[in-house]
């Protein structure tokens, strides 16, 4: 269920006062842990989302 929601939302940038939506990952890497994604903003701020593993709920 989290798979889809993560899948379903659209991450933001996190730098303050910006929140533009952003697009495909520029750095997308797996661990036992889950995936991790790293976005790029046009403002040159950098947001990382996690997406836990099955396993390792």
């Amino acid at each position: 269920m989290l798979t889809e929601l993560h899948e379903a939302a659209t991450p933001t940038c996190e730098a303050q006062h910006c929140e533009r939506p952003l697009g495909e990952p520029a750095l997308v890497f797996e661990t036992d842990a889950g995936r991790r994604e790293a976005h790029e903003c046009a403002c040159g701020a950098v947001t990382v989302t996690v997406v836990r593993s099955e396993s390792s709920r």
